[in-house]
C-alpha cells in the first residue's frame, strides 16, 4: 500500500463528513492504493459512524491523548507513507498534493506555518503560544526547524517502526521529529496555510500542555547534547563553549593542513566531521548508520564499515585519516594492521587520538566530562600514549613525519607507509 491517511477523533461528526471526502478527492490523483484510518478517543457523538459510512477504517483507542492515538495508527498502518493531519479542517487537504511531490526528499515532510509562505490563522492567545514555543524548541536544541507543532505531516514508515515514542500527547509532536533528527534522518518543511477549525472545541488545554512540554524539552536537550545525537561532531565545531569551539577548529585545521586535498582521502571513523565537507576528494567511513545518515546531505560518499574490516583492496589507498576512534573500541592489533593493509607504500596516515601520557589530558579529561555530560569522555576505553603508537604503527611499516598537539593533550600523529 502507498500510503496511510491517520486522522485522530474526539466528537468531529460536523467536520468529517466534509473532511473525509475532500482527502479521498485529494489522494485519489495521487494513487488509487491508500487507506484512511481514524483513531477515535472516545467521541459520544456520531464520528464513528460518520467515518465508516465513508469508508474509513476506525480503530477506537483505550487510552485517551493525542500522542496514545498516533502511536495506535502508526501500528495499524499498511502504507508506505504515513501522512497525519487534524480532523477538525484547519489543516487545507489540497495541501496534500505539495507533500506527496516531494515524499522522496526526505524521511519526514512537515506542513509549516512559519516558514515563507506559510500562515497561521489562529486565535491571538494560541498564536503568540505557538509562536513561542517553536521559537524556543528551535533555538535551545539548535534545529534548523520552524514549525515543532504542526500535526500535518506525511512520514515514510519505516522511520516510525526504528524509533521508540513515549509521548502520550501533543508533545509527540516534537519528540518524534527530535528522534528521528539525532538519527540522521532529513526533515524538511513546505508552507501551509493554517486556518481555524470548522466546529467543535479544540482539544488542547495551553497551561497542561505547556509543563507537559517543558519536561520534553529537558529530555530532548539531553539528546541533543550526546553523542547519541548524529550531528553531535558537527555541532561541536560551533559549540557555545569556548574551549570545546576551539579544540574542534584547532583539531580541523591541523587535519585538513596535513592532509593532502589532491588525493583521495578515506575519513575511518568519519562521523558528522567537517573534514569530509573541507577536503576536495574525500570519503567517509563509519560503522555508526545514523551519522551517515545525516552526512548523506553534503553529497559525499559514505561507506558503512568497521575500522576492524575496512571493505577496501590491498594497498588501494593512497591517503587515510583516522581521527578520535582507536580511544573508543577495546585494543586490537587488527585495527592497525587493517590501515596498513589498504595503504599503499609512501601513503600518508593521519592518527588522532588523546594522549593520556600528558598531564594537561588528565587534568582536560575530568572537567570535559564535567562540563560536557552525555559527550565522549565515558566511551574513551583505550588509553594510548604517544610513545605506543609510534611502536604500534613502526611494526606496522610507517614512518612518523610529523606530530602536532592541541593543548599539549590531544595528540595527531601523522605517518608514512614505508612498507
Amino acid at each position: 500500500m502507498d500510503l496511510s491517511i491517520i486522522i485522530p477523533t474526539l466528537n468531529e461528526k460536523d467536520n468529517l463528513v466534509l473532511l473525509i471526502p475532500k482527502v479521498k478527492q485529494v489522494i485519489s490523483s495521487l494513487t488509487n492504493c491508500y487507506e484512511i484510518i481514524i483513531v477515535d478517543g472516545g467521541s459520544v457523538d456520531d464520528t464513528v459512524e460518520t467515518a465508516s459510512s465513508f469508508g474509513a477504517k476506525v480503530i477506537i483507542h483505550p487510552q485517551k491523548g493525542y500522542g496514545n492515538a498516533l502511536k495506535l495508527g502508526f501500528k495499524y498502518a499498511k502504507g508506505k507513507f504515513i501522512l497525519t493531519l487534524d480532523a477538525d479542517l484547519s489543516h487545507n487537504p489540497d495541501f496534500i498534493e505539495h507533500m506527496w511531490e516531494r515524499r522522496h526528499e526526505a524521511e519526514i515532510i512537515i506542513g509549516s506555518r512559519y516558514i515563507p509562505g506559510g500562515e497561521a490563522n489562529m486565535p491571538v492567545i494560541r498564536k503568540i503560544f505557538s509562536v513561542i514555543l517553536n521559537f524556543s524548541f528551535s533555538k535551545i536544541l539548535s534545529l534548523p526547524i520552524k514549525d515543532f507543532s504542526s500535526g500535518f505531516r506525511l512520514y515514510k514508515k519505516q522511520i516510525l517502526e526504528e524509533i521508540p515514542l513515549e509521548g502520550t500527547q501533543f508533545e509527540i509532536l516534537e519528540e518524534v521529529l527530535i528522534k528521528c533528527y539525532a538519527q540522521g534522518y532529513q526533515i524538511l518543511e513546505t508552507p501551509l496555510i493554517y486556518v481555524p477549525r470548522k466546529s467543535g472545541q479544540s482539544k488542547a488545554k495551553l497551561f497542561k500542555f505547556g509543563i507537559v512540554l517543558l519536561k520534553t524539552l529537558v529530555k530532548m536537550w539531553c539528546l541533543r547534547n550526546s553523542i547519541d545525537s548524529a550531528d553531535y561532531d558537527e555541532r561541536a565545531y560551533i559549540s557555545k563553549i569556548p574551549l570545546q569551539r576551539y579544540w574542534q577548529r584547532k583539531r580541523h585545521a591541523i587535519i585538513t593542513q596535513n592532509a593532502d586535498s589532491k588525493k583521495l582521502t578515506f575519513d575511518i571513523g568519519c562521523g558528522s566531521s567537517r573534514i569530509l565537507k573541507t577536503l576536495n576528494r574525500a570519503v567517509g567511513i563509519d560503522i555508526g548508520i545514523s551519522r551517515l545518515r545525516y552526512m548523506r546531505r553534503y553529497h559525499v560518499p559514505l561507506v558503512n564499515a568497521s575500522v576492524f574490516a575496512l571493505p577496501f583492496k590491498n594497498s588501494s589507498v593512497e591517503s587515510a585519516i583516522c581521527s578520535q576512534v582507536i580511544e573508543h573500541v577495546n585494543y586490537d592489533p587488527v585495527i592497525f594492521k587493517e590501515m596498513a593493509r589498504i595503504l599503499r607504500v609512501g601513503g600518508c596516515l593521519i592518527l588522532g587520538t588523546p594522549d593520556y601520557s600528558t598531564i594537561m589530558w588528565r587534568i582536560i579529561e575530568p572537567l570535559y566530562g564535567f562540563f560536557i555530560p552525555g559527550g565522549y569522555k565515558d566511551d574513551h576505553i583505550t588509553h594510548y600514549t604517544r610513545k605506543k603508537l609510534v611502536d604500534i604503527m613502526k611494526e606496522n611499516g610507517f614512518k612518523l613525519i610529523g606530530h602536532f598537539y592541541i593543548c599539549k593533550a590531544e595528540l595527531i600523529l601523522k605517518f608514512e607507509k614505508i612498507h
